[in-house]
């Protein structure tokens, strides 16, 4: 059995790679042709946290895994991340376990690049400015992801704590030819911002109505269970996408409170929810259809997204004989 680590994982990973297999993992979705139960977790409420299981088989890919994922948002982010994650692959013949890899990477890889994969689909072609919200893993992976996407020339970093919003921002400032700076409010990154990321565990909304520019694209994929990243106002207007009708109206842990909430208190229904991802790709449903229009990509994480990125870096792995090979009987 293949073991790879975090550092291996990063290293194997390609991020226009995964966006492309991504687009396929969507489609396949929507389509049927995977297997993905909604999300099941075990909590733990003396620290709000919780250990989710997220099983998955997506055939075009050949893969049959399942990620283990533990949210602890007390963690500092830095020297231990909030989200962290292990990957168990099996043979989709023999059931067979082949791999184990380090699934925090893969978590936070997939999340900016099927966010990416959104702004793809979504933002307009000449969006430049990009607001990012939060500072944690997700913001690094959604700059680096949408840059690749669009043309962005301009980053706006807000969070909760200032000096991290900095630290980030002087971090992208090496890795990026777009200008970034850090701002000191999600009002201000907000304020002409023609893509916004949303990448926090905030309780009250940071993406709001008033501080939105028309012809916006958002992408939330911040989860609290008791809280949300996206006003009503802003749900309400927008052309709203997810990645699966099925997972984002989901009881929790596995769906979005951005929309339960305004479903359960009667300012939309269920069909408010545009399109999937997948139905974007194929061209079942459409997209943006003008440039103002406000479009929101809402989401909760499926695991065909670790399985398109468990995928690559297996694949990646055997070429460049990478990895560690242990036998467990």
């Amino acid at each position: 059995m293949l073991v790879l680590s975090r550092s291996q994982v990063e290293s194997l990973l390609d991020m226009d790679a995964l966006i492309d297999a991504l687009a396929s993992a969507m489609a396949d979705l929507s389509a049927g042709r995977a297997s993905v139960p909604d999300r099941v977790a075990a909590q733990v409420p003396a620290r709000e946290g919780f250990l989710a299981a997220m099983p998955g088989f997506l055939p075009s890919a050949k893969v049959l895994m399942t990620k283990l994922v533990s949210l602890f948002p007390h963690n500092d982010g830095a020297r231990l991340p909030t989200h962290q994650a292990l990957i168990v692959a099996f043979d989709p013949d023999t059931g067979e376990p082949i791999a184990v890899l380090d699934g925090t990477a893969i978590t936070a890889a997939r999340t900016g690049a099927c966010s990416a994969l959104s702004a793809r689909l979504l933002a307009r072609e000449d969006a430049t400015v990009l607001a990012v919200l939060g500072t944690g893993v997700q913001a690094r992976s959604h700059a680096r992801a949408i840059c690749r996407v669009r043309p962005i020339r301009q980053i706006r970093v807000a969070g909760r704590d200032s000096v991290k919003a900095v630290a980030l921002a002087e971090e992208l400032s090496g890795v990026l030819e777009a200008e970034v700076r850090a701002v000191s409010g999600y009002a201000e990154a907000l304020e002409g911002a023609d893509i916004a990321a949303a990448t926090t565990h905030t309780v009250e909304p940071v993406i709001r109505r008033p501080w939105l520019t028309p012809g916006v694209h958002i992408t939330s994929v911040g989860y609290n269970p008791v809280g949300r990243e996206v006003d009503d106002a802003t749900v309400a207007e927008a052309l709203v996408c997810v990645e699966s009708r099925q997972a984002v109206l989901a009881p929790p842990p596995a769906g979005s409170n951005d929309l339960l909430t305004p479903i359960r208190d009667g300012l939309i229904t269920a069909d408010h929810v545009h399109a999937e991802l997948g139905e974007l790709i194929v061209g079942s449903k459409p997209g943006r259809t003008a440039p103002d229009q406000i479009t929101l990509y809402k989401s909760v994480g499926v695991a065909v997204q670790d399985a398109a990125a468990t995928a690559l870096v297996i694949m990646s792995a055997r070429e460049q004989s990478i990895g560690e090979e242990i036998t467990l009987r």
